[in-house]
């Protein structure tokens, strides 16, 4: 009897060291495959335009490996930061898209509908609006916004704890109040100032400037890494608080540096390109499909938003007749996403 017990563990042990490897394996071939897709669109992106460029041209320019004027011209004084907002604000909102949906433990809890992307906006309109401020100022004003709206939404939902379910409804709420306070300080600009407002809105990475692209990138440099090393974490989040806290896990501590962290994220993106919207909604799911159940991993919904935001970008200036904002090519294709989502999630509810 003893010796069959020890043949079962021994068989089980082993089992879960080959399924462990076969995880460990799928996700180390699907991260590096996104990396040389997400590496080839930023390259695509510096090349295609009114004046052709190959990817050796793109590259050596980026480097700085060769001078050639009329080359650098075009790659580093025009494509280049188109380029690195979309693929520093795509990697921004789908990291903090799956923080958030995780966190709270529905594929619905995305900053675009909990209020977080409607802050942003607010004290960015505000400011663009009510003090004719623009670049740096309008980026903290969008990052103070962010945390106020997070805060109002963490106080609110507070009741011995927080869940996901009363945060997201308490979000949803918020958002919507948000969104009025927006219409109404529309009214109150001038014809300049509210097309420069409606535009912003819209959602476009050819509006970003140096100073936020480059505290973007500075947040990106400290706080990615930091949310992947909180990612274990957050995993044992997901079994729930009470779990958690059997687990040792400081739940409140956790789940309140977790959220900081997705939050400074989407308010420097939106500071940076307007809230653009369905990435960060999307990234997650669809890096949760290569890489398979039960992984949640984070720098690879990072970079299926950054492959997300490289290609609509592409899209609306180069595929599509008229250029466009790469807002609309997002909610375009993001829109009937929800809509899947809303209608398998209430199937699945229905026949629990």
């Amino acid at each position: 009897m003893t010796a069959t017990l020890t043949r079962t563990t021994v068989t089980t042990a082993a089992a879960l060291r080959a399924t462990r490897r076969r995880r460990a394996a799928r996700a180390f071939t699907a991260t590096t495959g996104l990396t040389a897709a997400v590496a080839a669109l930023f390259v695509l992106t510096m090349m295609v335009g009114s004046f052709q460029l190959t990817a050796t041209e793109v590259v050596t320019s980026v480097l700085r490996l060769q001078d050639n004027p009329s080359v650098d011209f075009v790659v580093r004084g025009l494509r280049l930061p188109t380029a690195l907002s979309a693929l520093t604000v795509g990697l921004a909102l789908g990291a903090s898209g799956t923080v958030f949906q995780q966190l709270l433990r529905n594929p619905l809890a995305s900053p675009d509908f909990v209020g977080v992307t409607s802050g942003a906006s607010l004290a960015a309109v505000s400011g663009i609006v009510l003090f004719q401020i623009g670049g740096l100022a309008v980026c903290l004003l969008a990052l103070g916004g962010a945390i106020a709206a997070a805060l109002i939404m963490y106080a609110l939902a507070w009741r011995d704890g927080v869940t996901g379910y009363r945060f997201i409804l308490i979000g949803i709420g918020v958002a919507v109040f948000f969104d009025g306070l927006i219409g109404y300080v529309l009214t109150k600009a001038q014809l300049f100032e509210a097309r420069q407002a409606m535009h912003w809105l819209t959602g476009s990475v050819g509006q970003a400037g140096g100073d936020e692209l480059t505290l973007l990138s500075a947040a990106l440099v400290v706080l990615l890494p930091l949310a992947v090393l909180l990612s274990r974490k957050l995993r044992v989040l997901e079994l729930g608080d009470e779990s958690a806290r059997a687990l040792g896990a400081r739940v409140e501590l956790t789940r309140a540096a977790l959220l900081a962290t997705a939050v400074v994220l989407v308010a420097l993106a939106v500071s940076v390109a307007g809230p653009i919207v369905f990435v960060a909604l999307v990234a997650g799911p669809i890096a949760n499909r290569l890489l398979g159940p039960a992984t949640g991993g984070i720098a690879a919904a990072a970079l299926v938003g950054a492959a997300l935001l490289l290609t609509a970008d592409l899209v609306a200036v180069h595929v599509l007749p008229t250029p466009l904002p790469t807002g609309v090519v997002t909610g375009a294709v993001g829109a009937p996403y929800l809509l899947w989502l809303l209608a398998t999630t209430n199937r699945q509810g229905a026949g629990g």
